[in-house]
């Protein structure tokens, strides 16, 4: 039966309940306004648990002061809703001060050095340790066996498998595919700040990502697909932050060099702020 608690105690009483029957606990964690890339993770959580928990808290700590932290959509009702058909068990649905006793400005801050430092870690500075402070008081909260976070969010994924390594949580963490529109557009909930004729335009950062796949593969220069991908954007109305080709720890690979690659591109249009990648090979050259 499907619940929402609000208050720390009941959670904890909760999940406690659950771990005295024996019962493995699932955990995703969203800032709400859902969709079917959520509704996945919850799937996937499922898998590998008896229990899935599903969190849904704004964090204010990983907005930066130009961000879109106030207006974010909130939709907690419909959160609730979308959850509790998707085969979720439990909505957390903590508050600011709950979450942050001190308020925000007065929170403990956890920082992951070196994989922060580039990509959204530079545009956005200040956003990882906004990640790392709410997952870790989260994860604390929950107390969960498996977690299971999206693969569209390729930096952040490997900022969370560097924390729970580090501070050695017995979490195993769960990485779910990205959920895509018919159209190629990974799903997320700033899409629907896109007017209609930017909602047409959206799809192309995953052509420019296809393109850039296609490239490497071909043995083009990084430098020269990087370079005309972030051009391919200028000419469609983006305004990319960065369009580059990394190894899967996001450090730079050498022309020559075979193996797994990630293609990665953030990009404003008009309003908004549009992330996503593409994981890929490159082959042996011949």
């Amino acid at each position: 039966m499907f619940e929402t608690i609000t208050d720390l105690g009941a959670l904890r009483a909760r999940i406690a309940e659950w771990k005295r029957a024996g019962l493995r606990v699932g955990f995703v964690p969203t800032m709400g306004n859902l969709h079917a890339g959520h509704y996945s993770l919850v799937a996937l959580a499922r898998q590998h648990a008896d229990r899935v928990v599903a969190s849904v808290f704004v964090n204010p700590t990983q907005f930066g002061p130009n961000e879109d932290f106030a207006r974010y959509p909130r939709t907690p009702e419909a959160d609730a809703a979308g959850l509790a058909a998707a085969g979720c068990d439990l909505l957390w649905l903590p508050s600011v001060e709950t979450m942050y006793p001190y308020g925000a400005g007065g929170a403990v801050r956890m920082h992951v050095p070196g994989v922060t430092d580039t990509l959204e870690g530079a545009h956005r500075p200040g956003h990882f340790d906004g990640v790392a402070t709410v997952v870790t008081r989260l994860f604390h909260q929950v107390q969960p066996d498996v977690a299971a976070f999206g693969r569209k969010d390729y930096q952040q994924l490997a900022v969370i498998r560097y924390l729970v390594r580090d501070l050695a949580f017995p979490i195993e963490l769960l990485a779910g595919e990205t959920v895509r529109e018919p159209d190629g557009l990974a799903m997320s909930s700033r899409n629907q700040y896109l007017s209609a004729e930017e909602r047409a335009r959206a799809v192309e950062i995953h052509r420019t990502l296809l393109a850039m796949r296609e490239g490497i593969r071909c043995g083009w220069p990084r430098e020269q697909v990087e370079a005309e991908a972030a051009q391919r954007l200028l000419e469609t109305g983006f305004d990319p932050d960065y369009a580059v080709v990394r190894r899967p720890d996001l450090t730079e690979p050498d022309d020559a060099e075979p193996g797994p690659r990630v293609a990665l591109i953030a990009a404003r249009l008009g309003r908004t702020r549009l992330i996503d990648n593409l994981e890929f090979e490159r082959p042996t050259p011949p």
